[in-house]
């Protein structure tokens, strides 16, 4: 990523009081932890996942690009006494190694090429919480871009060497007026 972009990031989080909730994917199967888990939070941003696992006692890393995000859930973390440790990474350039974590959480970031590293990082057994925007999504909310919206089940396609646990991609189908709209929701674990 270049500086530019890390600037428009730190402007953007500066901005911010609070880390905001954790992702809907993430909250509602909580269930499918291990007691134990080493976790990251990968492009954190401002780390409401992060908390989320740090706060029911998992050893949690949050890697983000941005140190402005990382500095305020450093103080967030400190202030609650969690297991939690930031590291200003661009995770395109310098991905998790192999086999480093039993559980990696995404959340509305979308770089296709690194998912493989991501698949790799996963020990036996880990699991990969993936959730961001797809091209379908009703509201504007998120990005514009194409290269940035996943396609009709091309989270799925992305994640094909884990093995799917949970899925769920509502989009245009059915009544407009309820569901979850904007984005893919993945649970899968590597065996």
């Amino acid at each position: 990523m270049t500086e530019p972009q890390r600037e428009r990031w730190d402007r953007r989080y500066q901005k911010r009081q609070d880390p905001g909730e954790p992702c809907w994917v993430l909250a509602n199967n909580l269930h499918l932890l291990s007691p134990g888990a080493q976790c990251l939070d990968l492009a954190s941003g401002l780390g409401a996942n992060a908390l989320l696992l740090a706060s029911l006692g998992f050893t949690t890393e949050a890697w983000d690009i941005s140190p402005v995000a990382l500095a305020k859930l450093d103080q967030w973390a400190r202030q609650r006494d969690l297991p939690l440790t930031t590291k200003v990474i661009d995770v395109v350039v310098q991905p998790p190694t192999a086999a480093s974590f039993d559980v990696i959480v995404v959340s509305q970031f979308l770089h296709r090429p690194l998912v493989p590293a991501l698949t790799t990082a996963l020990r036996p057994g880990g699991l990969l919480f993936y959730q961001t925007f797809h091209r379908q999504k009703m509201s504007s909310t998120g990005p514009s871009s194409a290269d940035y919206l996943l396609a009709p089940g091309e989270l799925l396609l992305l994640s094909a060497p884990l093995r799917p646990l949970f899925y769920r991609e509502d989009a245009r189908t059915g009544d407009l007026q309820q569901g979850l709209r904007d984005c893919a929701y993945l649970v899968a674990t590597k065996d």
